[in-house]
This record gives C-alpha cells, structure tokens and sequence, in this order.
C-alpha cells in the first residue's frame, strides 16, 4: 500500500494530543473513531493521561507499541512539528495536522510550515489547517468535524475533496440528511504536502468511487490537476468542480481587452472545459449534480417527460427545463394511447407535457405503469417525476413502485419534490432516484448527465512549428508596426501600412495602398488609439494629409502627448471583425478568441482555450474556438451572408498560439483586434496590434 493508501485505509491510528474529554475538539478523534466503529488499533497519546475510555494513553510517540500507519496530530502550531518529527523517526505514512497558524496567518505562520516540512521529511502531510478525513467505505473516520456527531451516513459512490474544512463537515450532513451516499471524504486545506490533484488521482483508481465532487479554492498545480483529472476521465468517472472566486475580476491587462475578457476565472473555465471537468454553478450543485451522476445513467439527448399529479409544480419544471434549452413534446400517438389504457375518468391529461395523472400519487399500480410507458417511449430520452402532497401518505409505496421500473430503462430518472418533505427526498435518493426540492436543482442535474455524455476531454495535441528568429525583439511595449511585424513572422497576415510623419508623405503611402485607408497614430504609449482621437478611417489620398495636421492636434490636446508618427494602413472592408489574444495567470497560457473591434469588451462572446504544455493549439482546437462563438454564424453564411474564410482564421489562430508558445515567459501581452475575417478564399488581416515584452 503506497502513503495514500494507508491514510485513507489504516489498520492503526494515533492521536497526538488526545483529550479525555469527548466534549474537545482534541477529544473528538478518538470518540468518533471508537463510535464508528473503527476495527484497527488506537493509540492515543497524551502524556497527562492513563487512558482515555478502554484505550491505553501513552506518553509520546517513543513509547508507542507499534508503528501508527497514521497520526492524527492535535498540537497546537508551535508544537505539532515536533510530534511530526517524531512520528516521521518511527516510520508513520502520513499525518493529518489540524493547527492552523501557518501561511495563513503570514510571516510567522510560513516560518512554522516551513518548520512542519521539514520535519516531516519523507512521511506524508494532510493539511495543516485541515479537518481530516472521512472514509464511509471502510468504515474510517480520522477527522474532528462535529458532523460526526450524527449516527448513521450513507455509502454511496460519490467521493469529495474540499480546499475547506468546514465544508467538509458541510457537504457530509447534508449528504446524509438526502439519503445521498458518499465514499470519501478529504479535507486538504493548506497542502503543505498532498494536495487535490494527488486524491482525485488516487479516487480514480479506488472502486468505491463513481463520481469525483471538488470544493476548489485554488488549483496549485494546474499540471499535475490537469492529469489526474483526465485519467479520472479516462476511467470513467465524471469530475465535478464548484470553484470560488468566481467574483474576482481578475488583474486587468495594462493595455489589452484580453485581459478584461479573461480574468482568472474564465481561466477555470477553460481549463475545467479542456479536461472533461463539469462546474457546479452553486453550491448545492456540489451534491445534486453528483447525485444525479452517481446513477451511472446517460442521458442521450434533451427530451424530458414530466410526470405528475399536481399541475402546478409540473409547469414549474416544465418552464426552467425549457429556459435550458431542454424540450417537454407531448406524447406521441403511441405513447398516450399506452398512457390512456391506464387510467379511466376524466382526471388524466394525457395529450400534453407535463402529463398529468391525477390519481398516481395514491395508486402505485397506476404509477408503476405510467413510468414505464414513459421509459419505454422513443419520444423521451429522460424521466422527471413529480412527487405531490398526495404522495406523502404512503411515501414507501411510491419509493417502491418507482424503484420497480429503475431495471426496465437505462434512461434518467429523477424525481421533484413539490412538498417540503425532505424525508421522502431522502428516501427516494436511497433507492436510486435523484429527489431533488428545487425546479432548478432538476435543470442542473439533467444538465450536468447530458454534458457528461457530450464531455470529451482533449488529449494535449500541439501543431508542428518551426522556430521563428527572436533575438533581436526589444523589451518593453511594442508599438502597432513592431507588433505587427512580429506577427508577420509567425504567419500571421496584417493589412498592408507605411509609417509616415508628414502630411505629404500621409498621401504619397495613400496613393500607393488603395483608394481608402486608414490614418492612425503610431505609439508604443498610447494603445488604445481611438480612445485619444487617434484613428480615422475611409480617408482618400486628397484628405488624408489634412487629417493627419488635424488628429496632431486632438491628441495632444487629449492624451498630452504630441504625436511624430503615424501609420497609413489600406482599409480593409467586408469582412467579420474578431479579437485574437493571449492571457497568461498561474493556471497557464490562454489563447482568446472573440468578437472584436471597440465593442469587444461590451459583448464579450469570447472563447478560450489553454495551450498544452507544448507548442502552440492544434487546427482542431482552433476551429472548435471559432464554431463555440456565439458570432460563429456571421462566419458561417448567415442569412445568406457569405461564407467567412474560417481555414485562413484558423491557421491564424494557429500561428498566434505558436508565437505565445514560443516566446513564453517573455511575452506578457499579445493582441490583435481588429482581426478581420474576409470572404471565402481571401484569408484574414491583422489590423491593429498590441505586443507587450519582458
């Protein structure tokens, strides 16, 4: 058994600091490990104590009689390095560490993990600043969270790994007050040592794990997060990820849209997308969505039957599935004659979705069938059933007349709640049906099963590139000539322009470039140009030199700065505006992509994906880019528009991705907006530039 292993599956656990007081937080391991009826040995340590209950207390670590495959280390900061460095002599796995007072609390806290690091030496740290953990599967609780005051939990499929302590202690009452099963549960809080990529990696192998739920505060190793969440994956276990911070703009870039557009969390975004990883967009999604998938049932498309026997909360459902995008049909002519053979009177509704059988929730006879009429039916691809105020006086019936009809389908079938009765939730859930008390919690689960069927993570793949000549590129902001040179090199096409300082010279590059241009002013300063006055577009060869003698004077008067250079660029026309760029954070490099020009940041239809750790975005990521925009139909015909050249957008994207790549750390900056997309056939231009060097 490697150190993993052996702290989530110990056959011995000591607690360092035990107190006889069950009422402490130091006396809670013991009482819960004992109350839950932990079958290895406990070893207590606390040398003010004899014993503690039945148990043998020991002195120190010294006198322990055997090596604790775990230590749950209870001292405070100052001191729980030493119990660490003791345990670590004795040839202990791993240790949870509970203190907090670590690089939490600044200076001093970072001196003590330092301290804790070192003392650990080979042995293996959850925490500090944890809770613990919990292992349902085999009956282990090594934690001090007050959740463990309740009796009973169930054991299910779904494993979690919490950044937050409190969390943990959260998401496992919560669980078990919905009947929801859970199989481990961690807390890695400060990872000073293992972290959430190391027990999503091992819950990917562990057999008792279906479904992988994760409170993220920070992903500290997008490489190593980024592989365990791909072979989780790749074995078939849907990664779920409710993520905070979503609030926090994230640093805006100095001088480019992209930095706006992106932000930190958008990073996530990316990332989670790229990997396979679903978000939970609440918090209570960080159990609904897990319940819904730990069923193992796939939902292959978006038609949902609405069973129910109260109108009211049926067209609840029926309205937040629609604002989703999901579709309620009626039933087919087949379908509602099944339904009607059910069910004499007057009661039924049959001709419409939600399907409204009166008397179901009082006849589980009549239930049953309906189920699965509705299961066996090829208009419906999920089943939603309603469970109303009349239900509640036979709750077990109803569990077991909808339980019956699970094995005759392999369709979705989950079950709203109407009353608040959260019994039968409980209940339901346990006999494999997602009950859930929210329309929305409904949409969220039916919407995470079918992104799970759609999910395919991208293998890492990076299209072949030559090296391009870098060496003479100066640090700094380059301005918009220098920018585009650069990306001329690395293939990208730019409009052609002339750098010219007086009005005549303005109207001799006119002259030479087209019947219209564009005059701009030429500063690595000032990028954002328009914003000061400084750009003019459809001029001629016979305005062009006054414009230039008239735009001198605006900016001055705007931005204080005089300019001496401009560029004279022909005027590129008929074609789709877009905004390539590059974000770089701690999660990686991002290539943007986006509807572009000076509203880019007011519509922010954007896309993002993160380079693969080498090279540059393959052909197929970048057309995936363009085709997730919301602007990819302008792209694409519409409404009789022509055909945008998207192989000449692709390569583009293509090559700017091979540039970021290749200049790395050096390039802090890089955008081009306007990129504009011109008609099948005549490629793309790079009309405006921004390069920022280290």
């Amino acid at each position: 058994m490697n150190a993993i292993s052996r702290l989530l599956q110990p056959r011995s656990v000591a607690v360092i600091g035990a107190s006889a007081d069950a009422g402490k937080t130091a006396g809670r391991p013991v009482s819960y490990l004992v109350k839950h009826g932990f079958k290895g040995d406990i070893y207590p340590v606390n040398p003010k104590v004899d014993r503690i209950g039945e148990l043998t207390c020991y002195p120190d670590v010294a006198a322990l009689p055997g090596v604790p495959d775990v230590a749950i280390v209870l001292l405070g900061a100052e001191r729980a390095h030493l119990a660490v460095r003791d345990l670590a002599a004795r040839g202990c796995a791993a240790a949870i560490v509970l203190a907090s007072g670590y690089t939490e609390t600044g200076e001093d806290g970072a001196r003590r993990q330092k301290q804790l690091i070192e003392a650990a030496g080979s042995m293996r740290i959850l925490g500090p600043n944890t809770i613990g953990l919990v292992n349902l599967t085999d009956n282990i609780v090594l934690s001090a969270t007050g959740a463990l005051e309740m009796e009973h939990f169930p054991v299910g499929g779904i494993g979690v790994v919490s950044q937050s302590g409190g969390i943990l202690g959260a998401l496992l009452s919560r669980a078990a007050a919905r009947g929801i099963g859970l199989s481990k549960l961690i807390s890695t809080s400060n990872e000073v040592d293992l972290e959430l990529a190391d027990f999503i990696d091992h819950l990917a192998d562990d057999e008792a794990t279906k479904v992988i739920a994760l409170y993220v505060e920070t992903v500290r190793d997008p490489a190593k997060f980024r592989n365990a969440c791909l072979k989780a994956a790749q074995k078939g276990k849907p990664v779920v990820a409710f993520k905070i911070g979503r609030s926090e703009a994230g640093a805006k870039a100095a001088v480019s849209h992209t930095g706006a557009l992106a932000g930190a969390d958008r990073m996530y975004d990316a990332l989670f997308q790229q990997i396979g990883v679903i978000r939970a967009q609440t918090f209570s999604d960080l159990l609904d969505i897990p319940a819904a998938l730990a069923t193992g049932r796939k939902l292959h498309g978006k038609r949902v039957a609405i069973l129910t026997s109260t109108g009211g909360a049926g067209t609840l459902v029926s309205d937040d599935l629609g604002i989703a995008g999901f579709d309620t049909p009626a039933p087919d002519a087949a379908t509602a004659e099944a339904l009607r053979a059910l069910q004499t009177g007057d009661h039924a509704v049959l001709d419409r979705n939600p399907i409204d059988v009166t008397l179901a929730g009082l006849k589980p006879d009549l239930l049953r069938g309906a189920i699965n009429v509705l299961l066996k039916s090829d208009s419906y691809d999920a089943l939603t059933i309603i469970v109303g105020s009349s239900s509640l006086a036979m709750p077990e019936l109803l569990a077991g007349a909808i339980q019956d009809c699970l094995p005759n389908s392999d369709k979705p079938v989950i079950a709203y709640v109407s009353p608040h009765a959260p019994e039968v939730g409980a209940l339901l859930t346990q006999r494999g049906v997602p009950a859930f008390a929210a329309a929305e919690s409904c949409t969220a689960a039916l919407q995470a099963m079918f992104k799970a069927t759609q999910l395919k993570p991208q293998v890492d793949a990076s299209a072949a590139a030559q090296p391009v000549a870098v060496d003479d590129l100066p640090a700094g902001s380059l301005d918009e000539y220098q920018a585009k040179q650069l990306f001329t090199r690395f293939g990208v096409p730019c409009a052609g322009e002339r750098i010219v300082a007086t009005p005549a010279e303005a109207q001799a590059a006119a002259r030479e470039l087209g019947d219209r241009v564009v005059l701009k002013i030429l500063s690595a300063e000032i990028t954002h140009k328009s914003d000061v006055g400084g750009v003019a577009v459809n001029l001629t060869a016979d305005n062009v030199g006054e414009r230039l003698s008239a735009m001198t004077a605006e900016v001055e008067s705007k931005a204080g700065v005089r300019p001496k250079r401009f560029l004279v660029q022909e005027m590129v026309g008929g074609g789709t505006e877009l905004i390539l760029g590059m974000h770089r954070d701690a999660l990686g490099t991002a290539i943007l992509l986006g509807m572009g020009g000076v509203t880019a940041e007011l519509f922010k239809d954007t896309t993002m994906r993160l380079l693969p750790p080498e090279g540059g975005l393959s052909r197929a990521d970048a057309l995936a880019m363009a085709q997730q925009l919301k602007t990819w139909p302008l792209l694409d015909g519409f409404r009789g528009r022509p055909k945008a050249d998207a192989d000449a957008l692709v390569t583009a994207i293509v090559a700017f991705s091979q540039m970021a790549a290749q200049l790395g750390d050096r390039l802090v900056e890089a955008e081009i907006n306007p990129v504009f997309v011109l008609p099948q056939g005549q490629g793309v231009r790079a009309a405006d530039g921004v390069v920022v060097l280290a």
